[in-house]
């Protein structure tokens, strides 16, 4: 039993002897790789955090200029729509007032005409009244001339009845 004593006790040594050379190994070869990668890894990372953060503040960034792009642009829409909004009623307000002076203009023109007409017709029954006057005065006279008595009778009444200016 000793002996088996002795050989755990040196297998011990022997087991603690090659687990620290296993370590000075693991640490030479190992342990620095293995530190350098988890180092690179880590640097990645925060590097692929900035990143995104720096990629979430443009998109923030670009969100707000769309928005502000959006709001200029519905100004800028309701100003153009109230523009041809204005323009719409000046044409209608424009042409109510050219078809109402043209409606007075036409008003006058017809009176005008119908003053015209009146006046015509008016100068053309006095023309027709003093042609028949004539006639029936022409036939009246040529009656009563017919005696020479009568003639001179008739020539004193109307010396006698027209006024001299």
């Amino acid at each position: 039993m000793q002996l088996l004593e002795s050989f755990s006790f040196g297998l011990f040594i022997w087991q603690i002897v090659l687990f620290i050379a296993l370590l000075l190994l693991l640490k030479k070869f190992a342990w620095k790789p293995i530190l350098d990668a988890v180092d690179e890894r880590e640097k990645s990372i925060e590097s692929a955090l900035k990143g995104a953060e720096e990629a979430e503040r443009r998109m923030q960034a670009l969100q707000a200029d769309n928005e502000a792009a959006k709001k200029e642009a519905m100004i800028e829409r309701d100003a153009i729509m109230k523009e041809a909004r204005d323009t719409r009623d000046d044409i209608i307000s424009d042409a109510k007032t050219a078809a109402s002076e043209e409606g007075v203009k036409m008003i006058a023109a017809a009176r005008e005409e119908i003053d015209i007409q009146k006046k015509a017709a008016i100068a053309d029954i006095k023309t027709q009244v003093a042609s028949l006057s004539l006639d029936i005065a022409e036939k009246v006279v040529r009656q009563k001339l017919s005696a020479d008595g009568s003639q001179k009778e008739l020539i004193d009444t109307l010396l006698n009845e027209s006024k001299l200016n």
